[in-house]
């Protein structure tokens, strides 16, 4: 059957073209996460995804580069490549690798946000700091991206002009934020009520 496709008259034009945009968008896809892996210190992740990203260049990239020849083929490759970089990007998002950091600067009045911050279990920084017209305060904390969009919510509900700005952290001292901590309370308290039902 797989002779039959190659000798097919539009496979050359069709079908390589087809295998190059997807080979390059698996490849360019593992290896854009790598990097931003590597950029944020989680090595394992990274010399794994080095690893498949490697093995997909072997095993499917060098026979499909035997057959470039002709425009289409070098616009495959060369979209693969683009497309590659949106989807590993976008991959990457989803996973939420690593740390973050987010600095909140708010002019108004901050108590009623930085109760609710640590009422959400969020470890917190405040400092009285002066802006360019009148005083204001600074909130820093240290979460996992995979909360990010959830603090921000949260600081958009009690304060929906608060500036804020996002930091890629690399590692953090002890390994543990504020929010790895309430989720183990979280936990703990679930099963203290789900053994005191069973008791019931």
């Amino acid at each position: 059957m797989f002779s039959a496709i190659t000798t097919w008259e539009y496979f050359p034009t069709v079908v390589v073209p087809l295998l190059i945009f997807c080979a390059r968008i698996m490849d360019v896809s593992i290896g854009t996460v790598r990097l931003i892996c590597v950029a944020r210190g989680v090595r394992y992740l990274a010399a794994a995804l080095g690893f498949f990203e490697v093995l997909i260049w072997i095993l499917a990239m060098s026979q499909i580069m035997n057959h470039l020849a002709g425009p289409v083929t070098y616009i495959a490759y060369a979209a693969g490549f683009a497309t590659g970089n949106i989807v590993g990007i976008r991959i990457e998002e989803r996973l939420s690798i690593g740390f973050a950091g987010l600095r909140i600067i708010t002019q108004k009045d901050a108590t009623k946000l930085v109760d609710a911050l640590k009422d959400a279990g969020y470890g917190l920084t405040v400092v009285d700091a002066q802006g360019s017209q009148e005083p204001v305060k600074i909130i820093f904390t240290v979460i996992r991206r995979s909360e990010l969009e959830e603090l921000i919510r949260l600081v958009r509900k009690f304060n929906e002009k608060a500036f804020f700005t996002v930091e890629d952290i690399r590692s953090v001292s002890d390994g543990e934020t504020p929010q790895m901590t309430m989720y183990r309370k979280r936990n703990e308290l679930r099963r203290e009520q789900f053994s005191f039902n069973n008791r019931k």
